[in-house]
């Protein structure tokens, strides 16, 4: 059995001696027979590549993918786990608010409940009080508008089979939204408590989040567009019905039609639901103009091992050649 980590590095200089040698110590107690370990370095501003680089070169057993930009943390996994040859993929952030042990606990889990994904569910997640009754809000609004059942507080280690990675890179959206498509690939799946590490506060601000929802509703469903469409014949149909009690009251009383402010404000409220319409239908827009253009995730610019550098070849998305591979697509 061959086990893979892979953990993209972002200001992660300061943890990184220490999360390589736990992960070294967790992989041998999990039982591999061999094993990598993959840092995707996402541009990081630190000396977070320099370090990799020193450790890569007393370590065979590390790999160091570098990023030609920084392409944010899901893509640079998704990079990462591109170049995994393992049996079994561990992914995990690099601040060690992740704990590698983890690892160990989620192989015997795995084992024990014959699944393909074991995922880790924060027992204590991040934030005060209006953070967590948002992000209760977030969940239920997300279930509501799409079609993903994201189970709620997971964090970002999981242990993956094989087959389980392969199905996985073969979802090419560009606009991604992980917890979605961790899900969505479906298999076996088993959720596990974990007590993580609270060693900076959230970076998921109120706007943040509201991106995400966006992204992740106008991702897994077209059920907004539906609602404009239903709305659309509602408002078609008070229009209707309103004009003929209009021409029957003109009609039975010759009573003239009065109110400057109700015709304002209906005015008003049709130019709004018109302008909300049409940004909803925008973003649906962008979304299909980014998806036809089809442009590469993240681009390899060096890969180091304790061979030195390599530069590779221009086939995309093939596993069997994806360690020589500068384009994740």
């Amino acid at each position: 059995m061959k086990i893979s980590v892979v953990t993209p590095l972002y200001r992660s200089e300061p943890y990184l001696e220490e999360l390589l040698a736990r992960c070294t110590s967790a992989i041998r107690a999990a039982g591999a027979q061999s094993w990598e370990i993959i840092f995707v370095n996402d541009a990081s501003p630190d000396e977070s590549l320099a370090m990799a680089r020193r450790l890569a070169e007393t370590d065979s057993h590390l790999t160091v993918i570098d990023l030609s930009r920084n392409v944010g943390q899901h893509n640079a996994t998704l990079a990462g786990l591109a170049h995994a040859s393992g049996d079994l993929i561990f992914v995990m952030d690099s601040d060690l608010e992740d704990q590698p042990e983890w690892l160990t606990s989620f192989h015997e889990a795995m084992i024990a409940r014959d699944c393909d994904v074991v995922f880790g569910v924060m027992a204590n997640p991040k934030g005060n009080a209006a953070y967590g009754a948002g992000r209760w809000l977030f969940y239920r609004l997300l279930r509501l508008f799409s079609n993903v059942d994201v189970p709620e507080n997971v964090c970002s280690a999981r242990l993956m089979t094989r087959r389980y990675v392969d199905a996985l890179l073969r979802f090419q959206e560009r606009e991604v939204f992980m917890a979605g498509i961790w899900h969505m690939v479906g298999f076996t799946q088993m959720p596990v408590s974990v007590e993580k590490r609270q060693s900076s506060p959230t970076t998921y601000g109120l706007m943040r989040l509201v991106g995400i929802f966006i992204n992740a509703i106008t991702a897994f469903s077209i059920r907004p567009l539906q609602i404009i469409g239903l709305s659309g014949l509602f408002l078609f149909a008070v229009a209707v019905i309103y004009t003929l009690a209009i021409v029957f009251r003109a009609l039975t009383s010759g009573i003239a039609v009065e109110g400057w402010a109700s015709v304002m404000s209906a005015t008003l409220l049709i130019g709004g639901v018109s302008m909300l319409f049409n940004g909803i239908t925008a973003i649906y827009i962008g979304k299909i103009f980014i998806e036809v253009k089809q442009r590469p995730r993240a681009i390899v610019r060096d890969i180091f091992r304790s061979g030195g550098a390599g530069h590779a070849s221009p086939e995309p998305n093939e596993r069997t050649s994806s360690a020589a591979d500068p384009t994740i697509s």
